[in-house]
């Protein structure tokens, strides 16, 4: 009986290295960080030189493209990546780095067109490879791992596993080994919700995560998981491009990299037997949500986790919720409790903030449409039809919805018909922004060092702006513009903000003083002109004058920032939200911080007050809520 209770001891503790030797012996290369530009033809040269390096290398399986393989995001320059490995012998897989999911003028539909989707999945010699995007997706903050790509994950790794899809029992054999492929490192400071990550995939047998981003070697570790992250392509300080090589031998894996002309050179190595973490543990840190206790009268009134991300504000008419997601679809949520009403699917991501008036929901998506549903049913009421995705933020004025598309249009639209009652064609970049709509002008910046003015009539242009900026990164396209003393106030990513004569399009003034980003808030009475610092504060300026004027600063205690959530203000207090869940309120006149409160630690969205004391808010990690100030 003992003899028999040792052999299966025995049998159970070998049970995972007899899994692990399943696997076949493999070479595989991981090219990262091409940064294609349609303005430099180094990137185009460093990559061919390496493609053709692989292609004159014996035993290459396969290769690993993990991201920024573009400098714009750019469907033309992912077109030529795709023409440039497509020279490659051996079979590619890609993800998405965040120079394609932050600056995309389709809104990441055109990388799923030209590579085939946003992840991938293999299995190669008994190991499995998925790859999955870790963002962000059009808004300027920490990377992201959406819902739906965790759930996906650990249905595809069970699938593997189990041959069910559904999550196993306790006590099944996970044993299987898997490699997870990303652009980002799943670190704190680089991804907002690593910890869900690692404690997602932590029960797997996870060998390696494998990424770039960082443009150079480091061998580090996910809450224990082990991570690799190589070299760009691009050339390095010695002229020299390379890549990563991987060796899969029976018990280990090896890396190298290897610059052109040279021999590879190893720097790391694992094994594939061992276990370099607790299968069974936690991640070893969590965000700190200590800051609810300080302020313990703000209370989550309802909260919805949705399961997919969500990338733009709310919209409120009455008493029902609009809210657009990555999934595409269009949800009605109760204003009183969150219920589910009603809810319309797109043909793909909504990026743009909806907007809402006399029962009448218009949104954009990146299907190349714009949407006019009934508020009370969601039902369908007219679809205008764009030639590209449309990623703007709707504005209703009068019955008219005004919104930007990535075919180079702005329209003007009729809310009850559908009619398209003038559209602007003049615009070379693409438009994300919300546009500000005055008595007689339609004003919105787009992703081309532009700020455009039209009349709200019949869209003939006013005036563009560019204030000298030369760099399609430092455009006036993510802030939602503000007017009041005539004239218009932006920041963009220059950090500086600007007062705009609103008749001429001459600049008033333009200040760096403050290291604002791409964030701008106009109080009630239109006196004051609110911003997000880059680091910790909320500033206020005056509204009134030809020279920048700073009422105060306020030190709010959020950290490094450079999220595009703009202020706004209800009741005489000014509402903000930041890159890692959190959400003030300060005094409008003073700048006094009320409150702060943690939702979460992703990306909140431009909020949406009700009033002084209570404010809607949705997040990128999917959740839609109400906040309520007790008395």
């Amino acid at each position: 009986m003992k003899r028999r209770l040792f052999r299966m001891f025995l049998l159970l503790c070998l049970l995972p290295l007899a899994v692990q030797a399943q696997h076949g012996t493999f070479r595989f290369a991981q090219i990262t960080d091409t940064h294609f530009s349609p303005s430099n033809q180094n990137p185009t040269e460093d990559l061919l030189r390496s493609i053709a390096q692989i292609n004159a290398t014996d035993s290459i399986d396969f290769v690993l493209v993990t991201g920024d393989i573009t400098e714009e995001g750019d469907r033309a320059s992912m077109q030529k990546v795709k023409e440039a490995l497509d020279l490659l012998k051996t079979k590619y897989y890609v993800v998405l780095g965040n120079h394609e999911t932050k600056w995309s003028d389709s809104g990441c539909t055109a990388f799923s067109e030209i590579f085939g989707g946003e992840r991938f999945e293999f299995e190669h010699k008994g190991i499995l490879f998925l790859g999955f995007n870790s963002g962000p997706l059009m808004r300027m903050a920490y990377g992201h791992v959406v819902p739906q790509d965790i759930r996906w994950m650990t249905e595809r790794m069970n699938l593997f596993n189990t041959g069910s899809s559904q999550f196993p029992a306790p006590d099944a054999q996970l044993n299987k080994p898997v490699i997870l492929v990303t652009h980002y490192p799943m670190l704190e400071g680089d991804v907002d919700n690593w910890y869900e990550v690692t404690d997602a995939v932590r029960p797997y047998n996870i060998r390696l995560f494998i990424g770039g981003h960082y443009h150079r070697n480091r061998n580090i570790r996910y809450d224990g998981i082990p991570g690799i992250l190589m070299r760009s392509n691009l050339r390095d300080k010695d002229n020299k491009q390379g890549y990563g090589i991987y060796d899969i031998t029976r018990d280990s894996i090896l890396v190298y990299t290897r610059r052109i002309g040279e021999p590879k050179e190893k720097w790391a190595s694992f094994s594939l037997a061992g276990q370099y973490y607790d299968r069974n543990g936690k991640a070893e840190k969590y965000p700190d949500f200590s800051v609810n206790k300080e302020y313990d009268k703000v209370k989550e009134q309802w909260v919805v986790q949705t399961g997919a991300g969500i990338y733009c504000s709310p919209a409120v008419e009455k008493d029902k919720v609009f809210v657009g997601d990555d999934m595409g679809y269009l949800t009605c949520y109760a204003l009183k409790n969150g219920k589910k009403l009603w809810n319309f699917r797109s043909g793909n991501r909504i990026v743009g903030t909806p907007a809402v008036a006399d029962g009448v929901v218009v949104f954009g998506s990146a299907d190349h449409s714009i949407y006019g549903l009934n508020s009370k049913d969601g039902s369908l009421l007219w679809t205008v039809k764009a030639t590209q995705p449309v990623l703007g933020a709707v504005t209703i004025d009068n019955g008219i919805a005004y919104i930007g598309a990535s075919d180079h249009n702005l329209r003007a639209i009729d809310i009850h018909t559908g009619k398209e009652i003038w559209a602007y064609t003049g615009v070379k970049g693409y438009i994300e922004t919300k546009p500000l709509v005055t008595a007689s002008e339609v004003i919105f910046g787009a992703w081309d060092n532009t700020l455009y003015a039209l009349n709200k009539t019949d869209g003939l242009e006013l005036w563009k702006w560019t204030g000298g900026l030369t760099r399609m990164h430092f455009s006036p396209a993510a802030v939602w513009p503000v007017a009041a003393d005539g004239k218009v106030y932006i920041t963009d990513p220059q950090r500086a903000m600007t007062a705009i004569n609103i008749r001429t399009g001459e600049t008033v003034w333009r200040t760096f003083q403050s290291a604002v980003r791409e964030t701008i808030g106009l109080s009630e009475d239109g006196e004051r002109v609110y911003s997000k610092t880059m680091n910790d504060s909320i500033v206020c300026y005056s509204a009134k004058g030809d020279q920048p004027l700073q009422l105060w600063a306020s030190n709010v205690g959020f950290g490094y920032e450079h999220a595009p959530s703009m202020q706004v203000e209800k009741g005489g207090v000014m509402f903000g939200s930041t890159k890692e869940g959190l959400i003030f309120a300060l005094e409008g006149r003073t700048g006094k911080v009320l409150w702060k409160h943690k939702t979460g630690n992703s990306l909140i969205n431009t909020v949406v007050p009700l009033n002084g004391q209570q404010v809607l808010f949705t997040a990128t990690s999917g959740e839609v809520g109400l906040l309520t100030v007790k008395k």
